[in-house]
């Protein structure tokens, strides 16, 4: 007897495409070489201010908003309507969105970074970034549900546009006042959160909906889905590798003289990627969601926006920042983590839906 849960996880890393699959290769070659052309080209910081788009400089804000189109083309909007309909699956998202998750990576940045204060704001940057990118490629991985993934990622980032601004003063400011914590190294009011994630994460929203809409009525949807998409989809993966090269060029002295610190910032990443999913999974399955909204749930829950939050990180505090060194190396964190989770969730879509496996003989 055999059962397609078994066939889907053999085939997961053949269903992923060159680029997606070696992923964690080519970040952690683009971060080597970012280290060696800091050492060629020591005048590179200067280059890079010379024309800038706020406080980013040019060629940065161009590998960010390459980042994030691809991504939002994806999203298929006229559906948002009709399963947003489904209030469980909706309240059970925002709630692991927006409350527990970047209450989670607060608690998990004071608790584990309390003298590293830029790689803590770094951090809770991240937890308020939620994801909008590669939940869609581990949702499909999973077998999850593809409609309600791509939903949850448009609501997820028009929430972004109002509430991040919002959430980051909080998390950032009001929180640790009345906690007691000190802030009093960091200077960032909400305009300044909001006008990066306008910019970095509104343009291509725009940008995104506008393809889709005129992309379909001019070529028709199977043109779009299956034509266009896949000729833009690797650019956000170009866009990643060229930001991570220029931000270690960037802070190639910092990484290589401190590497212990750059390995205390993965481990509260590590440690929030696995509890996210886990909680997000169990408070599924006690909600009795099936297994293919359960998994679209969990893998949003766990997976962050790291586009968004280098984004915000560069703009607001500089491109040297460790806020920024901390948003570069979520990547390297989240990417095996999610493909391991994979894993873990057809082996819970076995172990806790048996109607599944009995449909999948």
């Amino acid at each position: 007897m055999t059962y397609r849960a078994v066939t889907a996880e053999e085939r997961v890393l053949e269903r992923l495409s060159l680029l997606d699959r070696f992923l964690p290769v080519w970040i952690g070659a683009a971060m080597v070489a970012g280290l060696l052309l800091g050492r060629l080209i020591p005048e590179l910081n200067d280059w890079l201010d010379a024309v800038k788009i706020g406080t980013v400089s040019l060629p940065i804000a161009i590998g960010l908003l390459a980042m994030m189109y691809p991504v939002l083309a994806k999203v298929r909007y006229s559906q948002i309507g009709e399963i947003a309909t489904d209030r469980k699956l909706m309240v059970t998202s925002l709630v692991l969105n927006w409350v527990i998750g970047p209450a989670l990576m607060f608690a998990l940045a004071w608790i584990m970074l309390p003298d590293l204060p830029e790689y803590r704001t770094g951090l809770i940057i991240i937890g308020l970034a939620r994801c909008i990118a590669m939940v869609l490629i581990w949702n499909d991985l999973a077998c999850g549900d593809s409609e309600a993934a791509a939903v949850l990622v448009a609501l997820n980032s028009v929430f972004q546009i109002v509430a991040y601004s919002v959430l980051g003063y909080f998390y950032l400011q009001l929180l640790p006042d009345w906690l007691g914590l000190d802030t009093a190294t960091l200077d960032v009011t909400m305009w300044e959160i909001a006008k990066i994630v306008l910019v970095f994460l509104g343009i291509p929203l725009a940008a995104g909906y506008l393809t889709r809409r005129w992309g379909e009525k001019a070529k028709g949807v199977e043109w779009y889905e299956s034509r266009f998409l896949p000729r833009i989809g690797p650019w956000a993966l170009y866009g990643l590798l060229f930001t991570v090269v220029i931000l270690f060029a960037l802070q190639g002295e910092t990484i290589t003289s401190q590497p212990f610190d750059v390995a205390r910032i993965g481990l509260p990443l590590l440690i929030y990627f696995a509890v996210m999913w886990a909680v997000s999974f169990a408070i599924g399955l006690w909600l009795r969601l099936g297994y293919e909204k359960n998994t679209s749930v969990a893998f949003t829950a766990a997976s962050n926006n790291f586009e968004l939050a280098i984004a915000v990180a560069i703009g607001v505090f500089g491109v040297t920042s460790g806020e920024a060194l901390a948003g570069v190396v979520g990547p390297l964190i989240e990417v095996p983590v999610l493909v391991g989770l994979v894993y873990v969730a057809l082996w819970a879509r076995r172990r806790f839906y048996s109607e599944a496996n009995e449909e999948s003989v």
